[in-house]
């Protein structure tokens, strides 16, 4: 049985919760897990980089001067990728990097993540967090309390609500997730990641239906 220590707002210990056995087994597929990962960062890709090739460019049908008697290298087309203005060789075009992985392989890497996450001792649980204010001060001393501050960190919450998006947005280092979004990309980049007590039910059921 594996048990979590749950924190207050004020950094002090108010209760423990169980974790499911279900979920947190021990196991971590890696090799999943980097595909997971590999294909969430290549769908962020847009592949819009292009260049021109020497048949776009605008121009240089006409031959600079004539192929003998000037001295000069022959030439027949300033569109040539030897000039300057010229077209690019090899160069990119627009392409699709989307990469495919099934939805359990998804739900299997999320949760080796958190096994992972586990074993190197880096989930912090807190019973909730609620701000009366959007100002970024009072969110940094809640960091600050629960130890938390200079650490990259993946705040995991139920519903994201303004004050919390608002105050936490200007703080170097702080990701703010929706349990329901949490992916293996945003629970493996922190140092720590933190869940309140209703966002890891809502990712403890997400990942149970899979695995039924």
């Amino acid at each position: 049985m594996k048990v979590l220590d749950v924190y207050n707002q004020d950094g002090k210990k108010v209760d423990k919760i169980e974790l499911s056995e279900k979920i947190f087994d021990g196991k971590v597929a890696e090799t999943l897990m980097h595909q997971a990962v590999v294909t969430f960062l290549s769908n962020q890709r847009k592949g819009l980089a292009s260049s021109k090739k020497r048949g776009e460019v605008r121009g240089g049908g006409r031959k600079p001067w004539r192929q003998k008697g000037t001295g000069r290298a022959r030439v027949g087309s300033t569109r040539s990728p030897l000039w300057h203005g010229g077209g690019v060789t090899f160069g990119p075009k627009p392409r699709d990097y989307n990469k495919k992985i099934t939805q359990r392989m998804k739900v299997i890497a999320l949760k080796s993540a958190l096994n992972a996450k586990f074993r190197d001792e880096e989930i912090v649980l807190i019973d909730k967090v609620s701000l009366d204010n959007y100002k970024t001060r009072v969110f940094s001393e809640i960091m600050g309390k629960l130890k938390l501050k200079n650490h990259k960190v993946t705040l995991v919450v139920g519903k994201i609500d303004n004050n919390l998006k608002l105050a936490s947005r200007n703080i170097a280092g702080v990701c703010l997730e929706k349990a329901a979004q949490l992916n293996t990309y945003t629970a493996l980049n922190c140092s720590k990641l933190i869940f309140t007590r209703d966002s890891i039910k809502i990712v403890e059921e997400r990942i149970s239906k899979w695995l039924s």
